[in-house]
């Protein structure tokens, strides 16, 4: 038996990356295919994996900003051959269009955000993508829906994922949702000029992350501090309207956002999530989150079990969340029990089961 890994690309340190990364453990020396490979802005255990680019990966410009790709990716992708007896596509848009010799189990991330949610995704900065990908759009999603329809199995990471996957492309998903990848029982190191007692935000900076509204909420809460964790295009505008409760780190290896979880009093989640990862990652540690009622975070978050859930990313609704979640005592044996129901093993024996199950359909 031959098993692939595709995926769409690896430039940056996100939820579906710590997924590739599993994937990889749960079948250990299986090839990666990917578009564009930046080992400096993903995580370095990638180095570990036999990753194989394509010839995209030969532009400096795209693999530090992906999202110039966009509108060449549908035929890199077109014509990658994989030739293994399965292979797993980890998509959000782009990398279930793979050629297979063999079987292919698709496990969407979220159908493509450029492609059905275009404005949430594409509403500031980029703008010749943006004006590109409008063009492209219609063409784009006829290729989209043809590539899913390839695929011998599709596994979503959530119901909302599910749903998005039965309403873009009439299929029907397997949920198989991921671990929290973040052992709390790894090293940990402070972050300079922090102390404990905060609360955390950990997320890329995009627009659709919606950090803007966490930080609005905070300056109606002047005796709590947040902490956002993470880096995007939309750092500079958000580091420029923040309240002085607010404290930017950058991006944080692992070492760094074991230590943030551990100090904090609990996450604040915003976005409209695919997968509710970091209020698992946050349980994990023992701590609770305040999140909005939607998305992925449904699946990850039980109301008033591991957090509040606020009904509108508007700041006084996250403000009150966060006031709630600061005035409960958490229990914190019940949060982690929470967390690992989710564990890696669960994870990668159900796609083993799969791929087993392909090979002998």
């Amino acid at each position: 038996m031959t098993v692939a890994l595709v995926h769409d690309y690896l430039t940056q340190c996100g939820g579906a990356e710590r997924v590739v990364l599993e994937l990889s453990a749960a079948f250990p020396g299986a090839p990666l295919y990917t578009s564009l490979y930046a080992p400096d802005r993903t995580f370095p255990e990638f180095v570990r994996v036999d990753v194989r680019t394509l010839d995209l990966n030969r532009v400096s410009l795209l693999r530090r900003r992906h999202r110039a790709a966009l509108p060449v990716l549908a035929p890199a992708f077109s014509r990658l051959h994989v030739r293994a007896d399965v292979a797993v596509c980890s998509s959000s848009g782009w990398a279930h269009g793979a050629q297979v010799d063999g079987r292919k189990v698709v496990y969407c991330h979220t159908p493509a955000r450029w492609l059905y949610v275009q404005d949430r995704y594409l509403r500031t900065g980029w703008s010749a993508a943006r004006l590109a990908m409008t063009a492209l759009a219609p063409s784009l999603r006829r290729w989209d829906r043809r590539a899913a329809l390839t695929a011998d199995r599709y596994l979503a990471n959530s119901t909302v994922v599910r749903d998005r996957i039965r309403a873009a492309y009439g299929v029907d998903a397997e949920v198989v949702p991921p671990p929290p990848a973040l052992d709390p029982a790894g090293p940990a190191a402070p972050v300079d000029g922090l102390e404990p007692g905060f609360f955390l935000c950990v997320a890329r900076l995009l627009p659709y992350k919606n950090v803007d509204a966490i930080l609005a909420a905070f300056a109606d809460l002047p005796d709590e501090r947040i902490v956002v964790a993470g880096d995007g295009y939309d750092a500079a505008r958000l580091a420029r309207g923040a309240p002085g409760n607010a404290c930017f780190v950058g991006a944080v290896d692992d070492i760094g956002l074991r230590w943030l979880y551990g100090a904090s009093r609990g996450v604040v989640g915003a976005s409209w999530e695919d997968y509710g990862l970091t209020p698992l990652e946050a349980a994990s540690f023992g701590r609770p989150s305040a999140v909005l009622r939607a998305g992925g975070y449904l699946d990850t978050v039980v109301a008033d079990g591991t957090g509040v859930f606020f009904d509108a990313p508007a700041p006084a609704a996250i403000a009150n969340a966060v006031r709630s979640v600061a005035a409960r005592d958490w229990d914190a044996d019940a949060l982690r029990s929470h967390a690992a129901a989710f564990s890696k093993e669960r994870f990668a024996s159900r796609l083993r089961a799969i791929v087993e199950e392909e090979l002998s359909a």
